[in-house]
């Protein structure tokens, strides 16, 4: 069974982890049927512009900007498993309701209220899981959440990629409405967590207001950092499908195989990479991510350039591999340091300030990069390698901001008990 063999990767987790780790799985399955050929959905078979396109895409992520702020209070005042169902929900109408759309404005429409959805589903989901978590365990906790949410992106883009045919709408109305089943059956799953709350014995006497995030100096370096990969790496995977069939004559089934492999990539090296980087350096790890990129984007463009089909399909994978490889010190190295750097009674709002960058940068990329790509497709992808760059020189620069117990990836006394056996 799929849980089964999860766990066996990383046994040494609470079990109230691993239930929302196989929330996530189906959740994630969902949308990798959806997410790979949302923009070619609204290009070829509705016939919008790349353009407008792109920025549909975009809406996504201003929703999520928009009802942001107001993640991080509802997850401290009413916990964040409330506010995971409720994002869930709205994620289910706003993806189940797009087979429906005729006319630019109703995919403007639904898309927001997904995005509206995704910003309480990210900071209460990395919530719960740091609360459910023992802190010398966070990274393998977020190295795991990687793990379970890239094998269902995976497997669902390789069955999308089977099932999409762009001469039968009709089969994207099957991958849409697929996902909004998946968010509702991780509603079905949290019914078995229960939320902890702020954890015992820390201090929660914080100041509850953004003013004590906004002014933590170090927080907001991360922030940046954030953005940046997120702007040059993560949002543009979205606009890589409707390049790769336009200017590289790839085909449905191939652009599956693509994201496939991506996310095996990721299935099989994120835990091995998780415990070779414990004891290292924490920044220096996550240097090699958006390095790796600039690699990859570099590849993508040449491939489209230079090559035909079948070549271009094998460059386009490797770089779909380093692009994996590189995601893989996303988790451990920064999302669990944005867990452990603020007090845990504002750990809701770190995450749902955190979700911005992600929001923003996932806003102004494929909408900046749509336009981009209808107008000099390949002078998109040179662009990204050279912000990822930038990024790469900014994460060894915040190193020293630091502080010192927290530049280093905890490694684990492999003699300390099993934490899978601690109480839930």
């Amino acid at each position: 069974m799929p849980s089964a063999y999860l766990r066996s990767l990383n046994p040494r987790l609470p079990g109230q982890v691993w239930l929302l780790q196989i929330g996530g799985l189906t959740n994630s399955f969902g949308n990798g049927l959806a997410l790979p050929f949302l923009v070619i959905y609204l290009h070829d078979v509705r016939g919008f512009s790349l353009g407008t396109a792109g920025l549909i895409v975009a809406i996504s992520s201003a929703g999520q900007v928009a009802a942001g702020v107001f993640a991080g209070p509802l997850i401290d005042r009413f916990g964040a498993k409330r506010v995971l169902a409720t994002g869930l929900v709205l994620q289910a109408v706003g993806y189940g309701l797009l087979p429906l759309v005729r006319s630019p404005w109703q995919a403007f429409v639904l898309v927001a209220i997904e995005g509206a959805g995704s910003a309480g589903f990210w900071p209460s989901q990395s919530t719960l899981i740091s609360r459910l978590t023992p802190a010398a365990r966070r990274h393998a906790a977020f190295a795991q959440q990687r793990v379970t949410m890239n094998l269902g992106i995976g497997l669902g883009g390789l069955a999308a990629g089977l099932i999409a045919h762009i001469d039968d709408p009709a089969t994207f109305t099957v991958l849409f409405v697929l996902d909004a089943l998946t968010f509702l059956a991780y509603v079905g799953v949290l019914a078995f967590i229960h939320d902890p709350g702020v954890e015992p014995g820390e201090p929660g006497d914080a100041p509850a207001s953004y003013r004590a995030v906004l002014r933590h100096k170090t927080f907001l370096g991360l922030w940046t950092l954030n953005f940046l990969f997120v702007f040059a790496g993560y949002s543009l995977f979205s606009l890589l499908p409707v390049f790769a069939h336009d200017e590289s004559g790839l085909s449905e089934r191939q652009i599956g195989a693509i994201f496939f492999v991506n996310t095996a990539v990721i299935v099989l090296a994120q835990l091995p990479l998780s415990r070779w980087i414990e004891g290292r350096r924490r920044m220096r790890a996550l240097a090699l991510m958006p390095l790796l990129w600039a690699v990859a984007w570099l590849l993508v463009d040449a491939a489209g350039f230079w090559l035909t089909a079948g070549a271009a399909f094998a460059v386009i994978a490797v770089a779909a591999v380093l692009l994996g490889v590189g995601e893989c010190f996303h988790g451990p190295a920064h999302q669990a340091l944005v867990s452990d750097i603020g007090p845990p009674s504002l750990r809701g709002r770190y995450f749902a300030v955190h979700s911005l960058s992600w929001g923003l940068a996932g806003t102004l990329g494929p909408a900046i990069g749509g336009f981009i790509l209808a107008a000099a497709p390949f002078a998109l992808w040179p662009l990204a390698s050279g912000v990822c760059v930038v990024a790469a020189i900014g994460v060894l620069a915040i190193e020293r901001f630091i502080p010192p117990k927290l530049q280093r990836i905890p490694r684990e006394d492999p003699l300390t008990p099993s934490l899978a056996q601690a109480p839930g």
